[in-house]
């Protein structure tokens, strides 16, 4: 297993529609362990496939609290087949947009369809922050970033500043 690098916004690959998962086989679960380790390394709790320059409709998270144990979820493909009427506020950040935080409206409660690790179909239904969660990474999947759900004034400002902070890391990796 292998730490894979995270892909800071803004960046195309991040807007891209990620491709279906053929078949779960060895390689895709490589990539789902990888991806389980790359999110855990960075302390998130979610990592959708374009995060790390994976075009595939691949997530991993786990929302478990700290002294529960890890319960790490591997998903492909997944899909909401259904949404509550309901909708909770949550606090969002994102890997791809360090230190940015915004509140995001999003359903309160989904079922989400998948296909699992040993390439079986599942259904599950989540609440809460894990609602929340697999929302935000199937959003990676269709190429829409969380700022995406806020006002553009919000979303430019945040993005300015990411440019502002990769042109920084660009300038201090440069050879001097």
């Amino acid at each position: 297993m292998a730490e894979l690098d995270i892909i800071v916004a803004p960046d195309p690959r991040l807007k891209k529609r990620a491709e279906p998962v053929e078949k779960v086989d060895d390689e895709v679960r490589r990539i789902m362990d990888d991806m389980l380790d790359t999110m855990y390394a960075a302390n998130g709790i979610g990592l959708a496939g374009p995060q790390v320059g994976i075009s595939k409709r691949i997530i991993v998270v786990d929302v478990s609290r700290e002294g529960d144990g890890p319960k790490p979820m591997q998903m492909a493909n997944p899909e909401v087949i259904w949404e509550s009427e309901d909708e909770r506020v949550y606090e969002e950040g994102c890997l791809s947009l360090p230190e940015h935080y915004a509140e995001v409206v999003r359903p309160e409660a989904v079922k989400i369809r998948y296909l699992d690790r040993e390439n079986e179909i599942r259904t599950i239904e989540a609440d809460d922050i894990l609602a929340t969660c697999i929302q935000h990474e199937i959003d990676h999947l269709d190429g829409v970033l969380f700022v995406d759900h806020i006002s553009s004034l919000k979303r430019n400002m945040i993005i300015k500043k990411l440019q502002k902070f990769k042109k920084q890391q660009a300038a201090e990796a440069a050879p001097a």
